[in-house]
């Protein structure tokens, strides 16, 4: 007599994949909330877009147009220069750590160096800076500035290219609001007084025109 068939075990429940080394595969399968740490610890380091962390979120950027660049490099330039004279540090495109955010403003500010670091503290802000891009206006413009002025950091600096006339407006945090304390445009003198003395016409932020036949579809 044929004995009968005994079941199949039930297959062993797969387990989540592990990533050996940071990896970008990450974003497919992990589904709880992120964090600042958790970025840090399981995605690569990568000089491409920016990868932030915003309320459990992970945010993916990519690099802004040319014009974008080219303001980042020549105000970065000039305004570490005015910083060092006031011990203050400044970088570019930096991780900057709040809570379990993860920021990387366009200009950072510091009140302590950043050599040896892969990460600041929000805390050590003194001045946080965005330039403006197209695609991302809102978040330069209202949704940052919002953010950084909810953890307390002193200044925020903008920078706005539209239209390729370049202006500069720094805002000081005021009863938890940011209010602008100098502003100017391509033309004139942009001048500050804190937290170091600055001063450039915006103009300088912008270098070789754009060809005829690219300046109506150019990304700046």
């Amino acid at each position: 007599m044929a004995q009968a068939a005994l079941p199949e075990p039930d297959p062993a429940p797969l387990a989540t994949p592990q990533p050996t080394e940071p990896s970008f595969d990450v974003l497919r399968w992990h589904d709880e909330p992120w964090t600042a740490q958790l970025a840090l610890d399981l995605l690569p380091v990568t000089n491409g877009p920016k990868v932030e962390v915003l309320s459990g979120s992970v945010i993916v950027t990519p690099h802004a147009g040319y014009d974008h660049q080219d303001a980042e490099l020549d105000l970065a330039y000039l305004l570490k220069q005015a910083a060092r004279r006031a011990k203050l540090w400044l970088y570019i495109e930096t991780n900057v750590v709040s809570g379990d955010d993860l920021f990387i403003p366009d200009i950072v500010v510091l009140n302590v160096p950043g050599g040896g670091r892969t990460t600041m503290d929000i805390r050590h802000a003194v001045l946080l800076g965005e330039i403006v891009s197209p695609r991302n206006r809102r978040k330069d413009v209202i949704d940052r500035p919002r953010e950084y002025a909810a953890v307390g950091v002193p200044f925020f600096l903008r920078v706005d290219l539209r239209n390729r006339v370049p202006t500069i407006a720094l805002f000081e945090l005021t009863e938890g609001e940011y209010r602008p304390v100098a502003a100017a445009a391509a033309g004139s003198s942009f001048v500050m007084r804190e937290p170091f003395d600055f001063s450039v016409d915006p103009a300088e932020l912008l270098g070789d025109e754009a060809p005829v036949e690219e300046s109506a579809t150019g990304e700046g």
